[in-house]
């Protein structure tokens, strides 16, 4: 017997087993990445990505067979601090360009309990891409008490080293391994979305 209750975190909610895979749209307002590091060995410094563009594509017959794609421009990195996005933003860091793209494409996921799975995807940041694996957890699913529609939301985890992605500048005083934490709600999508 499949998962169903992790099916149901990548958008997942299927009250009847469907024939044909289902497509899901990430909520923005309540999806964000946040992102840490440890700064000369005095303190952890954080930033976060929100309001980002994802679909999903979820097979109910095969969970496994779903996917996952999201996108979020560089410049919508938020900091707390003007100076320092404007110095990851310089030839430094990413040099980035207003239409600069973070995306993120999975390639395979294996269920690894009633409410986790692996997803194993294409990252590609600053011109690089490399191959990822998001811890996965399902928080909650059902039927959303105010949208009155099916809905999602689950939690992951991963590690990424910088230098990989050739933003490696101050290591490793400044650490090379970035933590990322991520939250994320989904949505069954409208007619007007699956396209």
């Amino acid at each position: 017997m499949k998962p169903i209750l992790f099916a149901a975190a990548l958008g997942l909610v299927a009250t009847t087993a469907a024939a044909e895979p289902e497509a899901y749209t990430l909520d923005p307002s309540h999806s964000q990445v946040l992102f840490s590091y440890n700064h000369l060995g005095y303190s952890t410094t954080w930033g976060m990505f929100s309001g980002f563009e994802g679909k999903i594509s979820f097979d109910a017959d095969a969970p496994e067979a779903s996917s996952v794609e999201v996108s979020m421009p560089v410049t919508s990195m938020l900091t707390g601090w003007e100076d320092r996005f404007k110095h990851f933003m310089s030839p430094e860091f990413f040099g980035a360009t207003d239409d600069e793209m973070i995306t993120f494409v999975s390639t395979g996921i294996e269920v690894t309990g009633e409410n986790t799975a692996l997803i194993t995807g294409d990252l590609t940041l600053n011109g690089v891409t490399k191959e990822v694996v998001l811890d996965t957890k399902l928080n909650q699913a059902g039927m959303h008490p105010m949208a009155n529609t099916p809905w999602a939301g689950f939690d992951a985890t991963t590690q990424l080293v910088r230098s990989d992605y050739n933003l490696g500048m101050f290591a490793p005083y400044v650490s090379d391994e970035v933590e990322l934490k991520i939250s994320v709600e989904a949505q069954k999508a409208t007619g007007s979305d699956e396209s």
